[in-house]
């Protein structure tokens, strides 16, 4: 196994209790590496994302994400791998009675920060990230849909994870704030994060070319090199 690889399955079955969603599952992935997952609804994506986030247990086979071993994983250890898991859902989950500020420290105060100097700090680096420095005072419902999202990328971002996991991020979007949001998170790969995309939307696969894994009849396969095909599907 590389030295370099952040995330390792080995023969591993993916279930959601008694369904089995994908057998025999084979994936390495490297440090600040940008992997596009893609598949049917249902093929077993949000599955396999949640299986890394141990949210799923791993029953049959290996796997490692961030040198923790998922099979034998403890209920204590889980809190600790999901710091270095950050986590971009397609509905945002961001709480509605409060603002962006106040969201963003709910957050850093329950993972265990307690100086606000260094709280406002990190809030105010993470939300000049995502280019939405000027919009810690909003409410969540004062925002539009990709301001929204590029929060809950700056809340991902909070803990400085190794990883993110981006579960249909640009599901609720319209194409060009789509276009932005995938152009944010390959540029913050570029700084050595290692990102999976969930997303049926086979465009940005041609426009913003990289490694592809598709869930398809219960397996999981790579097809890099199949972006015309894959597009042809889609349409």
């Amino acid at each position: 196994m590389s030295e370099s690889a952040i995330i390792v399955l080995n023969k591993a079955t993916i279930r959601q209790a008694d369904n089995i969603i994908l057998t025999d599952v084979n994936l390495k992935i490297e440090k600040g590496e940008f992997v596009y997952l893609i598949g049917k609804v249902g093929s077993g994506k949000t599955s396999l994302l949640k299986t890394l986030y141990a949210d799923l247990p791993l029953s049959e086979g290996g796997g490692s994400v961030a040198g923790y071993y998922l099979k034998i994983i403890k209920r204590k250890q889980i809190p600790f791998l999901r710091r270095k898991i950050g986590i971009v859902f397609q509905d945002f989950q961001l709480l509605t009675d409060r603002s962006v500020h106040h969201n963003l420290e709910f957050v850093l105060r329950a993972t265990g920060w307690k100086n606000k100097n260094e709280i406002d700090r990190r809030i105010e680096d993470v939300l000049e990230k995502v280019n939405m420095g000027k919009k810690g005072y909003k409410m969540p419902h004062e925002l539009s849909g990709g301001e929204q999202q590029r929060i809950v990328i700056a809340r991902a971002l909070l803990n400085s994870p190794d990883i993110i996991l981006a579960d249909e991020p640009t599901g609720n979007l319209d194409p060009e704030t789509s276009d932005e949001l995938v152009e944010l998170l390959r540029d913050i790969s570029k700084n050595g994060r290692t990102i999976i995309m969930a997303t049926h939307q086979y465009d940005l696969l041609q426009k913003y070319p990289a490694r592809i894994m598709e869930c398809i009849q219960g397996k999981l396969v790579e097809k890099s090199e199949k972006l015309e095909e894959t597009e042809s599907q889609s349409s």
